[in-house]
């Protein structure tokens, strides 16, 4: 897969290159969710039958982080992980266009122009609830009457689990709220956090159990405080821990951002500087503030019992 990064508008030079038969999936895609491979998929088949590129089109940053919306809390999928995830399903070329104010600005009618005929796309697959130019004012009608014959759009319906429509704001409040099985389920696999271990407190190791302290790479979506049975990809290896994303409230008292610490079962080597990602299976209990640290070693002792039944049961 090539990834190629666009601004509007664009360019002769980019769109004599880049500019050929494609059908487009077209998308903020955050998450990566189920509902949102069922538009993927949808443009992969179509491309296959046409004979002609597939490809993705999407937004970084977000918009939602541009504009200063309130209610913005990171990504659920950065792009690294948004990458890797089109390639295993097969995309050809991911075009990522640059989101700036200029782009908040720019009506339908010239986000079409100026971006997406420029790029002889054939066929725009879209969301059922897919928006797009200044203030939205863009719709699936709007696009296809866009599109002036030359650019077909074609509509996905919602992916709907349960009865339930999958979507990225129901995953956010799911991973926030600590309903891990939702938020997994509704992805379609676990959500993961990925960071450096750095030096930590140092406490784990006086008590038993020893961390690696994650500093996340990227503004990833923070899930619900508590302890999680936890799957660490470390180099080639896959291996089992339990995590306490949290404040640690037995030792402090003031700290408002949360850390991230991770206790490998079955690893005593030297993690410092390394990179971790942290897959989240499952949710085992809230964070709280014990009464004294004997009471928080036993507790300890149980969560990780209880991670190794998980893990093994989700398997």
């Amino acid at each position: 897969m090539r990834t190629v990064t666009l601004t509007y508008p664009i360019s002769p030079e980019n769109a004599a290159v880049w500019a050929g038969p494609q059908v487009a999936a077209l998308g903020q895609f955050d998450g990566l969710h189920r509902g949102h491979a069922s538009v993927i998929k949808s443009a992969i088949a179509l491309a296959r039958q046409k004979g002609v590129t597939a490809a993705v089109i999407t937004f970084h940053p977000h918009p939602k982080d541009v504009m200063g919306r309130g209610d913005y809390d990171g990504y659920l999928t950065p792009p690294r992980d948004k990458e890797k995830l089109l390639v295993d399903m097969g995309v050809d070329i991911l075009y990522i266009i640059e989101f700036n104010e200029q782009l908040s600005r720019v009506s339908p009618q010239d986000f079409v122009s100026g971006m997406l005929l420029p790029l002889h796309i054939v066929t725009a697959v879209i969301g059922f609830d897919f928006r797009f130019g200044y203030k939205g004012e863009g719709d699936a009608d709007m696009l296809r009457e866009l599109g002036q014959g030359l650019m077909a759009v074609e509509t996905v319906p919602p992916f709907l689990l349960e009865g339930q429509k999958v979507s990225s704001s129901g995953i956010r409040k799911s991973l926030q709220s600590g309903d891990l099985e939702l938020a997994n389920a509704w992805f379609g696999r676990c959500y993961h956090l990925r960071g450096t271990v750095v030096h930590g407190e140092k406490r784990g190791r006086t008590i038993g159990f020893p961390t690696a302290n994650l500093l996340l790479e990227d503004r990833f979506v923070i899930p619900a405080k508590g302890v999680y049975a936890v799957r660490v990809f470390y180099n080639d290896k896959v291996l089992p821990g339990v995590m306490n994303v949290g404040v640690k409230p037995t030792f402090h008292e003031d700290v408002t951002a949360p850390s991230f610490e991770v206790h490998l079962f079955d690893y005593d080597g030297d993690l410092y500087e390394k990179q971790l990602t942290v897959e989240l299976v499952s949710y085992i209990r809230p964070e709280r503030k014990f009464d004294s640290i004997q009471a928080l070693i036993q507790q300890i002792g149980s969560d990780a019992e209880t991670a190794k039944k998980l893990l093994k049961d989700n398997k």
